[in-house]
Order: C-alpha cells, then structure tokens, then sequence
C-alpha cells in the first residue's frame, strides 16, 4: 500500500500549472513532501512570481490531496525563486540584473509605454524585484507615467553612476528624470545609442529579477545598439488588431529574431470596447490580428487588454492602473499577463554561472 507522502505526491502532480501546461514534477517545483506527526508539510517552489495566485493555488493542491487521503492538518508553503536565463548571444546576464525583457512594438501609438509600465508594476505586486528603463530619448514617457514630479533627480555616485528613482515599488531611470519636459532631445542616431547604453550600464540597479525597457517604437538604431550590446534574455511585443499595426508587429519580430532576441510573446492593446452605458462590446480596431501574428511566428498571446479610457487616465495621473486600482479588473488582467510572460521565461534555459560580467560605459 502507498505512503501517505506517495499518495499526496501523486495527488499533487494531478495538478496542472495553468501557466505553464504541466505538472509541478515536470518544471522542477516540488521541493520537498513529508509527515510530521498528523501534517503533512508540502514545500512548493515556482520559476515565477505568483502572489495573486498563491492561495488558490495552495487551495486548489490541499483539495487534491484530501481527496485521496485522510489527514488532520496540511501546510503548504508555496514560493518562488526567479533564476537568471541565457540569452542568445555570447553577452552574460549583467551582476545586478537577472534578466532583462524589452517591451517594444513596431510602431507608435499601440500602447506599449502604458504596457510596460503596467506589465512592470504587476510583476513587481507579484513579488518580484523590478526596474524600468525608458530607452526612448527622443520622447520620454516613463516619469508622468510615474508620477515623478518635473524637478526630481537621480542622486549620483562616483561621478558617473546614477542611482535609480525609486516610484510605486520600482528602481527606473529614463532621460526623463536628466532633462525637462518640454526640453527636446536634439541628436543623432550613434549618441542617442550612446546615451541609452550610459542609461543602462551607468545605473547602480540594485539587484532585480527583471529589468522592462520601454523601447522605442520602429526598428532602428536603439533596438540595434540593445541586441549588439545588453544581454538581453527576450521581448513582448506589443499591438492592436489594426491590421496596420500587426504588419509592424511581423516587422518588429522579424528584426528580434535577425539579432537573436526571442520574442517571449504578444500583448494585444486596445482589442475591445466595452460601452459603460449598455455593455455593448465592439471590437473597433478589429479582431484576432495577434492571435493570427501569434500563429504566423508560433510564439504565444499572453493577453489581451481592452480600450479602456480609465488606463488612459490612470497612467497620465501618474498612478497606472496596477496600483490605481489593484484589485480591479484591468489590474487583474495586466497581473495575469506578467505571469504568463514570466512562467514563459521560466521555461527557457538557465545561466547557471555565478560570475556574472557586467559591462560600463564610461560618460
């Protein structure tokens, strides 16, 4: 006859990770199963955050393995250990950076600064540490998005090294914080390449599990000077169902994958209105157009977010809606989207070395 430990092993890998499609045996989560007296203690650890779902999760395994035995008590400790991933190119992951995820689309006005921030912010509720890094010089979004007052600036060290701004739970830096916001960013493409890489490797981050960049939209010399030069571990491509803007979605996973960047996955912005007044849905951009650049290049969608004025509001009132509203639809669904991107990464190999090199670039 099976052991009680057998018997709840076995109820437990019943269980399926809806993120990841399979088991906790298969991704490496069960860390420990024993009895002590009439408790059974289960020890349970994740590849990615998951505060939002750990009761439920931890419901849902005791509901499992009480159906298959009798037994007084049962602890369940649920946690999760976010691992630093190889990247493509020969770069490692920077000391202080585990992984670094660019948030980018092919073209403007999809939503992807206000996808990032909130993306950053949900994987930060999730339990995660998290930094942005708003990569677009020209037009800086990140510190209104944040609600960074006009006047506020990096504290430097050395010399050279900026401290990040520190806003909602996030460590961030962006050209924002250095200049104006009515000053205009007048320069070429190598020294605004050479300013993003001072942003990046000038920043004293201190240790986090994900560094967002809010890239630039288009697929030019910012996005180029990262895959050449930052170890990047993937992107999330951002889009509308406009067929206009998936075909700059294809062109924007295109140039990732020429510079061996995998795109971890697509988020579809603005896909449906719903009206406050009679709660009629229309889809006004179209329909199904990440779900058919999803298929064309076999990467996943991770979600998809409605035209919602209320993000719009949010987001320019420096308070987005992650933490505006935290238990309220959209943030769920931002939540939910961070992690199935980070349960994705989860999956991708490890950078099992602990010397990690970090490159800096002298101003």
């Amino acid at each position: 006859m099976a052991s009680v430990v057998d018997q709840a092993r076995k109820a437990i890998l019943a269980w399926q990770d809806p993120y990841l499609g399979t088991n906790l045996e298969k991704t490496g989560s069960v860390r420990d199963i024993s009895l002590n007296d009439d408790t059974l203690l289960v020890s349970i650890r994740l590849g990615y955050p998951a505060a939002g779902l750990r009761d439920t999760i931890a419901g849902e395994l005791e509901k499992l393995i009480r159906a298959k035995i009798e037994i007084k008590r049962i602890n369940i400790d649920l946690d999760w250990k976010i691992a630093s991933h190889k990247t493509e190119t020969e770069l490692n992951p920077q000391s202080r950076i585990k992984n670094i995820i660019a948030v980018a689309s092919g073209k403007g006005g999809v939503g992807k600064s206000t996808t990032a921030v909130n993306l950053a912010l949900a994987l930060n509720k999730e339990g995660a540490k998290v930094g942005i890094l708003d990569a677009d010089i020209y037009g800086p979004s990140q510190a209104m998005m944040l609600g960074v007052a006009d006047d506020a600036r990096p504290e430097v060290e050395e010399g050279k090294f900026f401290l990040p701004m520190e806003a909602h739970g996030l460590q961030a830096m962006s050209m924002g914080f250095l200049t104006d916001a009515s000053t205009p960013m007048v320069m070429r493409g190598p020294m605004i390449a050479s300013t993003f890489m001072q942003l990046l490797d000038q920043t004293l981050w201190h240790d986090l599990d994900y560094l967002i960049i809010d890239m630039p939209p288009g697929t030019g010399d910012i996005p180029l000077t990262l895959a050449q030069k930052a170890p990047v571990t993937g992107t999330v491509i951002v889009t509308t169902p406009q067929n206009i803007a998936t075909l700059d979605a294809k062109k924007g996973i295109e140039m990732f994958r020429k510079v061996d960047i995998p795109v971890i996955g697509i988020v579809e912005n603005m896909a449906i209105h719903i009206c406050e007044s009679c709660g009629h849905q229309q889809h006004i951009f179209g329909a199904g157009g990440a779900e058919q650049v999803a298929e064309e290049y076999d990467v996943p969608v991770l979600g998809a977010l409605p035209l919602e004025p209320s993000i719009r509001e949010q987001t320019d009132n420096g308070n987005p809606s992650v933490v505006a509203n935290p238990e309220g639809a959209i943030a769920l669904l931002y939540r939910d989207l961070a992690r199935r991107m980070a349960a994705q990464l989860s999956l991708t190999p490890k950078f099992e070395s602990s010397l990690f090199s970090a490159v800096n670039v002298d101003p």
